[in-house]
């Protein structure tokens, strides 16, 4: 019985987790669906935080890879006075990305919903 009761208490933990990051994210990331991702982000930063290895399949034409596990070193390479468009396969690290480009006072961050699996645009591969 107090398996069941501490099972209950994370699901809810991590759910309650979820909401609230979805909420704050709102108010600092615009989440674009395709068309209105194709209607900015060349008159942005476009940014692939996939893995090299990802990128190197495909990516959306036009966009720079800097991976999310190496954000924090190469932040310099992100200028903060342009709008950021960001997108990775599925949308979950683009989220992670702004969260940390948020907290080093970046600001005008967008990401692609559902990620490069749900692009329909024109890709280039190496």
């Amino acid at each position: 019985m107090e398996w069941i009761i501490l099972i209950v208490i994370i699901v809810v933990a991590i759910l309650a987790y979820v909401v609230t990051m979805g909420l704050y994210q709102k108010k600092f990331l615009k989440t674009l669906n395709e068309e209105e991702f194709k209607a900015g982000y060349r008159k942005a930063q476009l940014i692939d935080v996939r893995e090299p290895e990802e990128f190197k399949k495909g990516h959306i034409l036009g966009a720079r890879n800097i991976p999310l596990s190496q954000m924090r070193q190469r932040l310099k390479e992100v200028r903060n006075d342009q709008p950021v468009y960001l997108y990775c396969e599925s949308g979950f690290r683009s989220a992670r990305a702004a969260n940390f480009l948020k907290k080093k006072k970046y600001s005008n961050l967008h990401h692609l919903q559902g990620g490069f699996r749900k692009w329909t645009g024109r890709v280039k591969s190496n």
